[in-house]
Formats: C-alpha cells, sequence, structure tokens
C-alpha cells in the first residue's frame, strides 16, 4: 500500500535521507542469559510522535524492541526510524541506533537489538524528514539489583502562590521525588486523600478548595519499597490569576531536503497569558544554563539541537517546559542542476506488445541538490498536470506522456517522452476445452490388450489455454492427467476424462473403455500359422511374424471376425498394424502393404 502512496520522486528523497540506516542487530540466543530488561517503541501512521516509548529505564543489558506494524496500527506503509541522538549535548551519547522499520520489511516491521544503557538521560526521534516532531528523551538510572536491600529515598514538595497563612491559592503543585543507588528506582505511586495509590508520572495539581493529604513511595529494582510518606497542605479560593502561560517554540529557516536547516535556524518563542500577563520566558539551549528570552535569536552551529523553554506570568504561575529539536548544515554551492525525471508503463501486455484493457503510468523524480518541488506530466497533447501518484490511462490507441521535473532552487529537468498503445480487452473465456483419448497397446483377436493398455488423453482450448487435464479409473479419485495412463491389472476397465481452461471452463466428462487380459497364456490356441500375411485371397508377401503369447499377425487381424461393413475391418487392421509397428514386429512400409490388401478384400461385406 506504501509504494501506491509515495510518488517516486518522494522515494527517492527518502533513501537519500536514510543512507545510515542499518537494520537492527539479531538478539542474542538463550545461552547469552537472560537480559535484565526489555523497552518497547512503536508506532502507527501518525509521523507527529510515537505511538508508545518508555520515560524511565534501569542501566545495564537491555533489549530495545522497535516495532512499526500493521499489529501496532500502521496501516498505510508509513516509514519511521528509532535513532537515538549521538551529538545533542545533555544526553548521553553511548548508544548508536538507528534503524527504519515499516510493514513490508523483511522482519514485518519489529525490530529487536541488544545495547547496554549508563545513567543519564537518552534522547530519540525519527530520522525521516517531515518527521520532525517524533522525538522524546527517557532517564536511566543506576542499576545494581542483586545484593540490594535497601528501599529508595522518596520526598514530596508542594509549590504554588500561597497566603499569608500559607495556604496554596486556587491549586497546589505536588512534586514527588525519589532516588536508589542500588538497583535503581523502579516505579513511583502517590495517592490523595486516602484514594488508592496510582503510578506518579510526574508533577500534579490539586485544585480541589480544602484540606488535602497526598501519600507517596517508591519501589526499587530489587523489590525494595519505601516507607509511605505524606504531605498536607489546604488549598483555598485563589483572588486572581492561577492559570500558567501558554509557550510555543517555532523554527524557521531554509531547509534541505531531509528537513535540515542550512547554515542557520531562527528560533522564535512566543508565550501569551490571559490572567496576569507574562513576566519572564526562558530558554535552555543543548543543556546548557536557563537564558531569559526577549527576542529570536539564531542557531549556526552544525549538528543536532534541542531547544527547552518555559515562561512565569505576574502571579508566579510557571507553564510546564516545552521541547524542540532540529538539525543546522552547512550551507551548500547554489543548486544548478535540474531534477532527473523517468516514465515506466506497466500492465498487461499482448503478443505485440500493447497493454490490454488499460495501462499504469508511473513517473519517477529524483534531485540530489535542492530536492525535488513539483512533477508535472501531459498526456496526448493535452494541459501540463501535477503529478501525485500513478494513474492508468484506458483510452484504446496509441498514447504519448511527455513529462518534466523542477527542483526546490527552480531548476526544470529535460522534457521527456514515452509511448504506447492500449487495445480493448478481448471477451471472458466461457468455452470449455475439447477433450479427447485415445488407448494402445498389443491386443488379441477379440480386441483385448495383452498385459497392459495405454490411455493418452489429449485436450486443446483456443481460448485461455488449457489449465489441467484429470482422469479417474474405475470409479476411482480424479487424478492429474500429465502422463500416459499405464493400465495392467487384467480385466475390463473405464477411464473417465474432463479438462479446465485458465478461465475456470471444464469440459463434459467423457469415457473410454476396454479390456486387459494376462498375456502369460497362449492367446491364440488355434493360431494362423501360415508363413505370409494372407488377406483373403491376396497374399501380401509379408512374413506372418509372431508377436508375442502364442498369436501370429493373422491372428490379430482376425479376417474371420464379425464386422459391420467392409470399413470398420479395414480400421481394425489400421489399429493392430499401428500397435505392431509401435512394438517394432512391422515396419511402416509393411503395415501400408497389409492395409491396402485389406482394402482390396470382401471382409465385411
Amino acid at each position: 500500500m506504501f509504494r501506491r502512496l509515495i510518488t517516486g520522486a518522494a522515494a527517492a528523497l527518502l533513501l537519500a535521507s536514510l543512507t545510515a540506516v542499518v537494520p537492527l542487530p539479531a538478539p542474542p540466543t538463550a545461552s547469552a542469559g537472560v537480559l535484565a530488561q526489555v523497552l518497547t517503541w512503536t508506532a502507527d501512521n501518525d509521523i507527529t510522535r510515537y505511538k508508545s516509548a518508555p520515560t524511565t529505564a534501569t542501566a545495564g543489558e537491555t533489549t530495545i524492541v522497535w516495532e512499526n506494524s500493521e499489529a501496532t496500527g500502521n496501516t498505510t506503509g508509513m516509514p519511521h526510524t528509532l535513532t537515538f541522538d549521538t551529538s545533542t549535548p545533555g544526553y548521553n551519547h553511548d548508544v548508536d541506533l538507528d534503524v527504519l522499520a515499516n510493514p513490508f520489511d523483511v522482519q514485518n516491521g519489529r525490530h529487536e537489538a541488544v545495547v547496554a544503557l549508563t545513567p543519564g538521560k537518552y534522547r530519540y526521534f525519527c530520522a525521516i524528514p517531515g518527521h520532525g516532531t517524533m522525538s522524546g528523551e527517557f532517564t536511566v538510572t543506576s542499576g545494581g539489583g542483586g545484593e540490594d536491600t535497601t528501599a529508595p529515598t522518596v520526598a514530596a514538595a508542594v509549590s504554588g502562590p500561597q497566603d499569608a497563612n500559607g495556604d496554596h491559592l486556587g491549586s497546589a503543585t505536588v512534586t514527588v521525588t525519589a532516588s536508589d543507588s542500588g538497583s535503581g528506582v523502579a516505579s513511583v505511586e502517590h495517592g490523595i486523600d486516602g484514594g488508592e495509590f496510582q503510578p506518579y508520572t510526574g508533577p500534579f495539581q490539586v485544585t480541589a478548595l480544602g484540606e488535602h493529604t497526598v501519600r507517596y513511595r517508591a519501589t526499587d529494582a530489587a523489590g525494595n519499597a519505601s516507607e509511605v510518606g505524606s504531605v498536607s497542605f489546604t488549598v483555598v479560593e485563589a483572588p486572581g490569576d492561577t492559570t500558567p502561560p501558554t509557550v510555543t517554540a517555532a523554527v524557521s529557516g531554509t531547509q534541505d531536503a531531509s528537513g535540515a536547516y542550512v547554515g542557520r535556524a531562527t528560533v522564535t518563542i512566543t508565550a501569551t497569558d490571559t490572567g496576569s500577563g507574562v513576566k519572564t520566558v526562558e530558554h535552555q539551549l543543548d543543556g546548557g544554563p536557563w537564558t531569559s528570552y526577549t527576542a529570536p535569536f539564531d542557531v549556526t552551529t552544525t549538528g543536532s539541537h534541542m531547544i527547552h523553554h518555559r515562561a512565569t506570568d505576574n502571579a508566579g504561575n510557571v507553564s510546564a517546559e516545552g521541547m524542540t529539536h532540529f538539525s543546522v548544515v552547512a550551507a551548500q554551492p547554489a543548486d544548478t542542476t535540474p531534477p532527473t525525471v523517468t516514465a515506466a508503463v506497466s500492465g498487461t501486455q499482448d503478443a505485440t506488445g500493447a497493454y490490454v484493457g488499460r495501462a499504469t503510468v508511473t513517473i519517477t523524480a529524483t534531485d540530489t541538490g535542492s530536492g525535488v518541488k513539483t512533477v508535472e506530466h501531459q498526456l496526448d497533447g493535452g494541459p501540463w498536470t501535477s503529478y501525485t501518484a500513478p494513474f492508468d490511462v484506458t483510452t484504446t490507441g496509441s498514447h504519448a506522456i511527455h513529462h518534466r521535473a523542477t527542483d526546490n532552487a527552480g531548476n526544470v529537468s529535460a522534457e521527456g517522452t514515452t509511448r504506447f498503445s492500449v487495445v480493448a480487452a478481448q471477451p471472458a473465456d466461457t468455452t470449455p476445452p475439447t477433450t479427447s483419448a485415445t488407448v494402445s497397446g498389443s491386443r488379441n483377436p477379440n480386441g483385448d490388450y495383452l498385459d497392459s493398455a495405454t490411455v493418452t488423453i489429449t485436450a486443446t482450448d483456443t481460448g485461455s489455454g488449457v489449465t489441467l487435464v484429470e482422469h479417474a479409473l474405475d470409479g476411482g479419485a480424479w487424478t492429474t492427467h500429465s502422463a500416459a495412463l499405464v493400465v495392467g491389472a487384467a480385466g475390463p476397465h473405464t477411464v473417465r476424462y474432463r479438462a479446465t481452461d485458465d478461465a475456470g471452463n471444464t469440459a463434459a466428462e467423457k469415457s473410454v473403455s476396454f479390456a486387459v487380459v494376462d498375456a502369460g497364456e497362449d492367446a491364440c490356441p488355434d493360431s494362423d500359422t501360415r508363413d505370409t500375411v494372407i488377406i483373403g485371397t491376396d497374399d501380401t508377401g509379408i512374413a506372418n511374424a509372431h508377436t508375442g503369447n502364442g498369436c501370429t499377425i493373422s491372428d490379430l487381424l482376425n479376417q474371420h471376425g464379425e464386422y459391420p461393413d467392409h470399413g470398420a475391418f479395414v480400421r481394425h487392421v489400421e489399429l493392430v498394424t499401428d500397435d505392431l509397428v509401435a512394438s517394432e514386429v512391422l515396419t511402416r512400409r509393411e503395415q501400408g502393404v497389409v492395409v491396402r490388401a485389406a482394402s482390396r478384400s470382401d471382409i465385411g461385406k
């Protein structure tokens, strides 16, 4: 499905931006021991965020699971990468992980790798152009486990505007902190006013007026649980502003095909507050100190960058901390090379190369400089039209597709032309195959086959062509007829046969019957032992050879048998001599002599 959604130009840009992406190595075998932990990232069709991602981990050997598959909600084949930041200051750079996944890759979008995490903070992101907001970070605490018997240390603090009595105005923000020098903190929980404990994921506000008690506790990776702590406070009605400012950051500048800013990136931070008004705006670049923001600023250092930002209003309310990341690359020389553009035609073709019913046109454009901006096509001298996806041409006759592309520097490719023809589709095949069967082998005067009979079935179809020929012996199951059927069992036999063509039409069932006798006995006890074959009074001069099982050629011709007419006798002689030629008792010339003698006779008249 993804291949139908992305144009050739977009696919080329994607490949150009992911040349460093490699498959994840296979996880270790069972002999490597049990891994300490598994961290899982998932993605779906969204290009603005990961569907799920961890926020904390414990130092040590870790299995990374990266899944971007139909099972995680990716129904369009959208590719994403899981890339660990190895250059932005303020983060750990000791894990080099950069993997592309989509539901159609060889691992169906699910990849694993084993890495070693160290205490600190890691940043991850999607490196595909246009997926810039897919990023995040997680914190790794010290490992341990084994002999850790000491519970974590946990504390809570309450913040927010207060009145003269120490009561919190409008709301109180509770922040719980936990640390563990052994195996590391595994979980932190809190409960409000006697309620059940629930996972603590970050500072939370209590806005209900009145007295409150927040309980808290923490558990480390070794299973040690801290004592339950508590903090009490009172929330009273706020006389004024209790809502923190809203703050956003935007990055602008010239971008290359991968989305990186060329030469410089300009950061603009905007904060608004409808209550007491914004007092201060601050930003932090690449983990450096918090700095007062007064006007847009440029970042010119090449590499990946992370901007954190926050704002405080005149009532003391502090916004949640925001985060924006981007990359800066060195400015390149001006692009003066136009894109490369090609067109391909696909579909079902007839013997002349014309496309039957429809032809699908796919145009692909690439540009290694500023990147492809637009792709256009023109059908049979019509207007130039924007190309966004493969399209079908169904009108019968000859066609010409003209195509061109323009890059972001304004360079236009040379115009290309592709020619093809479309012919009408033929009516559906509704006629079944034609079938026939022949039986061959040595026979006695009664027409029975000696020892065995060979059944050959022939099928022809002038429409879609024969796809299957079948036979069934003596009421048995239908079997594919791929070679002549040899029947060696003594007794009467019936072979049914049929054929089916590529359009699914099956011929009416036919059958052929015959008998096989044991050739071990004398099949011709009253044998005609004259030296030559004599038919009526006509001596052919052909040696009356023994054919085996006590029968001579004259015995098999059975000129004294009963025939409905002279033609039936002649046809009998033709069949018998065909078998004798096949068994090399007669030559083809000798057969002709015998058949002509039978034709001259009065037998059957």
